[in-house]
């Protein structure tokens, strides 16, 4: 029988890109592979080596360039056949292509199983804390308490009751892993008998069940350091989740959040605070109380001060964590506007408004006679 041709069988156009090369070979694989159809029907063993046939010409860009050129015809004599093991450069082009479809068939799980005799590290820990927007800028102290597993004092980690140890795996003969042949592939498992681990705890410690670990409730204080801001990560050694078989405990990450202030707002190491001041003291001028986080200051205002003028404190703003010294604070003036008049106010500020119109270095008067020059 002639054989069908390649984009055909993968059920795709010729200028299909790689990434439709691969899907459609994914999906074909996981239809018809031998482990998903044991009875032998709708002879999923042909069609599976032909989808990999497909895949193996079409996913190398000098074999699919020949293809494109030639057909079968490039393929034809010379080794007798098509190469298997040349098309998928061994076991590691089908790990790569079918990924988790078959979970550990190809690859033992993604290399997740920890031997009994392998040290491994401990898993990593995060703790959300969320402290206040002094706190950050000025450092503090917590007390936190994370639950996180330890190795269990009992037995030291071995999961053995004293006396006794872990045996050798009667299943896979501590390999971890059993292989068997099916179709044109040896195929390999984790082994069931002990889940991977190559031995078999015989007689299990009582307070950690053969695991190694027992769960805790630890108490730790972590220190702030000022500066921080929102979304600041801290990292603790060995605070995390405990070793396997000897290795390092994990880390644990306090991410942190920083709640508003009411008054302020950061600006990297600036600390920015609006400062209502009234009309009469924008006018004349002056000396007014400003907040900042070390208390309140005077601050000097000029006459004619207006609405969106900033001032500079320095180094009252937040601490570089790098040590580059402190940021400044920036006081942005706003100048009230007065409402609820009495009739004498009223008076004496349209008074005010008609001894203005003669200033000739008014603002206001001086938009008006610009609108008058461009329009009138």
């Amino acid at each position: 029988m002639a054989k069908r041709d390649y984009y055909e069988v993968l059920g795709l156009q010729p200028g299909a890109s790689m990434d439709e090369i691969k899907r459609a070979y994914r999906a074909l694989a996981l239809k018809h592979h031998p482990d998903r159809n044991l009875d032998g029907k709708d002879d999923a063993a042909v069609l599976f080596k032909e989808a990999s046939e497909a895949y193996g010409v079409l996913s190398d860009p000098d074999k699919r360039g020949q293809y494109d050129r030639f057909g079968h015809a490039a393929f034809e004599g010379g080794s007798g056949g098509f190469d298997f093991s040349s098309a998928f450069g061994g076991a590691s082009m089908f790990e790569d292509v079918l990924g988790d479809l078959f979970g550990d068939f190809f690859g033992g799980g993604g290399g997740r199983q920890r031997g009994r005799s392998r040290a491994a590290r401990g898993e990593d820990l995060r703790y959300d804390m969320e402290i206040s927007f002094v706190e950050a800028v000025c450092g503090t102290e917590k007390e936190i308490t994370i639950p996180r597993t330890t190795t269990c004092a009992t037995c030291s980690g071995s999961g053995a009751t004293a006396g006794s140890g872990a045996e050798k795996c009667p299943g896979c003969h501590g390999a971890g892993q059993v292989s068997f042949r099916q179709g044109l592939f040896q195929i390999s498992k984790t082994c069931g008998e002990c889940n991977g681990q190559g031995s078999i705890i015989t007689s299990p410690c009582g307070d950690c069940r053969g695991s190694g670990h027992v769960q805790e409730r630890r108490n730790i204080k972590v220190k702030v350091p000022a500066g921080v801001d929102d979304g600041s990560r801290l990292k603790l050694r060995g605070e995390g989740e405990a070793g396997y078989n000897g290795g390092p405990t994990g880390d644990l990450y306090v991410m942190l959040g920083v709640h508003a202030h009411e008054l302020f707002v950061r600006n990297g190491n600036n600390i920015v605070c609006d400062l209502p001041v009234s009309m009469t003291q924008a006018s004349l001028g002056g000396k007014v109380d400003a907040p900042t986080l070390d208390g309140m200051v005077k601050i000097t205002i000029p006459a004619g001060t207006q609405t969106g003028r900033l001032f500079r404190l320095r180094g009252k703003g937040a601490p570089d964590l790098r040590g580059r010294g402190k940021g400044d604070q920036i006081i942005h003036v706003r100048v009230e506007t007065p409402s609820n008049l009495s009739k004498k106010q009223k008076e004496l500020l349209r008074e005010f408004d008609k001894a203005g119109q003669k200033n000739s270095e008014s603002l206001v008067a001086g938009f008006a006679d610009k609108v008058r020059e461009l329009l009138g």
